[in-house]
């Protein structure tokens, strides 16, 4: 969140604006900016009055202080869309004493027709390192227990509580989950009994109450990915179950964990991302490092 100024203290509705603006950017609905370029490109398809008074009312309800950045351009700042909004015959915030001449207002049209070719080429441009998202819909993996593995295991294969084994410290764990609760405690004689519990819920019951090995919450990511690539690396089956998943976004059910699991947008994920990381490991296997 924007730390406001103290000037701002003394306008509350400008705070009170930007708040709004805040709230909607956190729950990613159009803030002020974005709804005010909308009702720009209306006004500009439909050159009335009425939508030329939408644009500058939208104008206006961005607070004061971001007006200037609503174009991104730092060169005229927000004069191309207070001219547009103003009108031929009316006066804008920088020259308050001196009407907007027809000249003027051609250019703001000449500059928005502009922006508007360059915007859509920006859109249709790709990264030079490819799309920030994939192409495939997301996957969601919902969380399930089965006890046993199955010929087709299809979006359980990527789970922490699908069985494969896999070893930690000599000692074979039933799964990811098992192994994992197993290396974030720091007595080895629970870690042992962890290892080989009789089902996951176990594994993470015996590790809830106990002290957790040094240095963990630092830790447990690389654990976790260190894991994951033990799994997929010996159960080949498995690892083209993540593979066909393609490049959708992984979204990762848990129940008890905001870092490991999405909790409907509010949690981190990291499980996901982490399964996109192997994922992307096994389609491209890492070249040697250069000396």
């Amino acid at each position: 969140m924007e730390v406001h100024r103290t000037s701002d203290l003394a306008h509350p509705e400008i705070l009170i604006a930007e708040i709004r603006d805040t709230i909607d950017q956190l729950n990613k609905r159009p803030d002020s900016t974005e709804r005010c370029l909308a009702a720009v490109d209306v006004f500009l398809a439909d050159r009335t009055e009425e939508n030329r008074e939408a644009a500058r009312e939208a104008y206006f309800a961005i607070p004061e202080t971001q007006r200037h950045y609503a174009l991104g351009d730092m060169d005229h700042k927000d004069w191309p869309l207070q001219v547009l909004v103003t009108g031929p015959g009316g006066t804008g915030d920088r020259r308050p004493d001196e009407e907007i001449d027809q000249s003027e207002y051609d250019w703001a049209l000449s500059y928005f027709e502009e922006r508007a070719e360059w915007t859509a080429k920006a859109r249709s441009r790709v990264p030079a390192d490819g799309p920030a998202t994939g192409a495939a819909p997301a996957i969601h993996l919902y969380e399930s227990y089965p006890l046993k593995p199955s010929d087709d295991p299809g979006t359980r294969a990527p789970r922490n509580e699908y069985p494969a084994p896999v070893e930690v410290d000599g000692v074979t764990c039933p799964t990811v989950a098992h192994a994992y609760w197993a290396l974030s405690v720091a007595d080895p004689a629970l870690r042992e009994e962890i290892a080989t519990a009789d089902n996951t819920f176990h594994a993470r019951n015996l590790a809830a109450g106990a002290e957790r090995s040094e240095d963990w919450e630092r830790r447990r990511t690389a654990v976790m990915a260190s894991l994951l690539r033990a799994k997929f690396g010996r159960h080949p089956s498995l690892a083209q179950a993540l593979l066909d998943t393609g490049d959708a976004t992984i979204v990762y059910d848990d129940s008890d964990s905001a870092f490991w699991g999405d909790r409907a947008g509010r949690g981190r994920n990291w499980t996901g991302r982490l399964l996109e990381l192997i994922r992307s490991e096994l389609a491209s296997p890492i070249p040697s490092r250069p000396a």
